[in-house]
């Protein structure tokens, strides 16, 4: 029922906008024919927005995976190197955040591990919203940051690494992964963040520890300790289901004879933003590449999303 609603949703927005182009032109020949120039003027402002929604809806159809209309859990871990990497995983943390509230996508907070100086190590967020997971599902992989050290006391150029995790989250009527109670451990304790008096006094805090695979989850944003274990166990269902997904990629990469590693390698990283000596910020994938790497930091991500989907998209179409 849900898929069928989506559909008479889409289905609906394509025959207004075949409405709206079958009007435009009926205006026209009425204008054409009276020869009066102020119609003319109203039809070319409603042909230009008639061509920007067509624009928008073409670009969702390129969100046609199982899950892109989900909406997504994205995840930043701080690589190697210290207070270089974890300040650069809060840079990522703003810049998701930021894109998020452009597309007004409402953002969470599940979990997140402060730097000793400066920065994040890890974090972990909800990002609610109609293809979050579908704009996002690119953004997966390495991250790679050169620039000039605010921590170095000689001012050298730095290398920096994050790994972004993005996974679908999953309704609880999908039956793709089935989380047995007897598989799961949950343990309690104090929240370390924010959340006043009532989050820090008590035990609310919850991490899961999925027993077969050894995932474990934690969640500490919520007041209650069964909001958090919910939230909790949304995130170990995403986490399952891209471990599943990312084993059958693995099992067809063997069968046809590709080798690919899961670190930090140069095979990994999606994409690289130079600060020094020059600006730029350019995608391994899709060779897309800009030299204004401040309005990417700020949250100017849809150029790369929409390059890496129609780089995806199959040849043809």
């Amino acid at each position: 029922m849900r898929r069928l609603s989506a559909l008479k949703v889409d289905a609906s927005a394509w025959r207004s906008l075949e409405h709206r182009a079958r009007d435009a032109f009926g205006l026209l020949e009425l204008a054409a024919e009276a020869g009066d120039a102020n119609i003319v003027a109203e039809i070319e402002q409603e042909a230009a927005a008639i061509k920007r929604d067509l624009e928008q809806r073409e670009f969702r159809l390129m969100l046609s995976g199982s899950h892109d209309r989900n909406s997504a859990i994205l995840a930043i871990h701080a690589g190697a190197g210290g207070t270089e990497s974890q300040d650069w995983a809060a840079m990522l943390l703003r810049m998701f955040t930021r894109w998020a509230e452009r597309k007004d996508f409402r953002v969470g907070l599940v979990d997140e591990t402060p730097g000793e100086e400066a920065g994040i190590k890890s974090v972990t967020l909800e990002i609610s919203g109609e293809y979050a997971y579908g704009y996002l599902k690119g953004e997966m992989g390495v991250h790679r940051l050169v620039r000039l050290s605010p921590f170095d006391s000689a001012h050298r150029r730095h290398t920096s690494f994050a790994l972004v995790e993005v996974m679908p989250e999953l309704s609880d009527d999908m039956n793709e992964i089935e989380i047995r109670t007897d598989e799961v451990k949950m343990d309690v304790f104090r929240s370390s963040g924010a959340g006043g008096q009532n989050v820090q006094k008590t035990s609310t805090a919850v991490r899961l520890t999925h027993l077969p695979t050894g995932i474990v989850v934690t969640c500490q944003n919520e007041r209650s300790q069964v909001q958090n274990r919910e939230t909790a166990m949304k995130v170990l269902k995403s986490r399952l289901y891209e471990l599943a997904h990312a084993e059958r990629e693995e099992e067809i990469a063997r069968i046809k004879g590709k080798h690919g590693g899961m670190g930090f390698g140069n095979q990994n990283q999606v994409r690289s933003y130079v600060l020094h000596p020059y600006q730029m910020a350019k995608d391994q994938r899709t060779d897309f590449e800009t030299s204004n790497t401040q309005g990417v930091l700020d949250g100017d991500l849809d150029p790369f999303i929409e390059a890496y989907l129609r780089r995806q998209m199959p040849v043809g179409r």
